[in-house]
């Protein structure tokens, strides 16, 4: 069955685009309507205040948010989570974290998007 998940995640529709001006709770959110996992942000080692945009992350961190970069995130069922956690780092200098449903459990950085839905559902 895993390898039947494993073509189903990488034909799966959810996909999106993240822009700096987007407020981080809507990016969450769909995220978690998407790929039914928790998208969590942080300021440092803190959680950050989801009411923030990207952008005004970026003024609020030490480190340089890329909130005009021309990159388009495009996130898959099939991309394993420290792939879309490095993607995040790379293309905006954010830290974010995949947990489970309830944002209580960190998910496993070496298993898929799909599979951390399927064991999370």
């Amino acid at each position: 069955m895993g390898f039947l998940n494993n073509i189903m995640d990488s034909f799966n529709s959810a996909e999106f685009t993240v822009a700096g001006n987007k407020k981080l709770k809507s990016i969450s959110r769909d995220f978690k309507r998407d790929f039914g996992l928790s998208l969590v942000f942080y300021k440092g080692n803190m959680i950050a205040d989801d009411n923030l945009t990207l952008a005004a992350l970026n003024k609020k961190t030490s480190l340089n948010v890329n909130t005009t970069s021309d990159e388009e995130i495009k996130i898959k069922g099939n991309m394993k989570v420290k792939a879309v956690e490095k993607i995040f780092k790379d293309t905006f200098g954010t830290k974010v974290q995949i947990k489970d449903k309830s944002a209580k459990k960190l998910i496993d950085n070496n298993i898929s998007l799909g599979d951390a839905a399927r064991e999370n559902s």
